[in-house]
């Protein structure tokens, strides 16, 4: 009897152990999906937006790490042109929840509201970027 229980022990700590593994925690980080943000891209900026070449708004390939309003080639808002920022997750998030708020005056009248999005987006323009 007592061996039963000892196994009905391990047998729970082990599936306790594989629920806690397979769960995660609440509040936990969320990995971007690339390809999902490819199909966003593709659906919600590509009227306006191309990875290799300029449209109404500017290429996106080399995005991150690249100072705002300096794509060569491109007519840019003067706001953006003075904007000093470089584009990183945190700028391109910002920028896409709302490009007005982070640079007044700038041009795109577009904002993408959801978060899950904006990750997505911006994992998918951290990829093109290395590309």
């Amino acid at each position: 009897m007592a061996q039963a229980a000892g196994l009905a022990l391990r047998a729970t700590s082990l599936l306790t152990a594989v629920v806690a593994l397979s769960v995660p925690p609440v509040g936990a980080a969320r990995a971007a999906d690339t390809a999902r943000g490819g199909a966003l891209y593709e659906a919600r900026c590509g009227a306006c937006h191309s990875l290799d070449a300029h449209r109404v708004g500017p290429m996106h390939r080399g995005v991150f790490g690249r100072r705002a309003g300096s794509a060569p080639g491109y007519e840019y808002s003067p706001a953006l042109k003075g904007a000093d920022m470089v584009w990183d997750a945190a700028t391109l998030d910002a920028w896409l929840k709302n490009p007005e708020t982070l640079v007044p005056g700038q041009r795109m009248g577009y904002s993408v509201a959801d978060a899950i999005d904006r990750d997505d987006l911006v994992a998918f323009l951290r990829q093109a970027s290395t590309r």
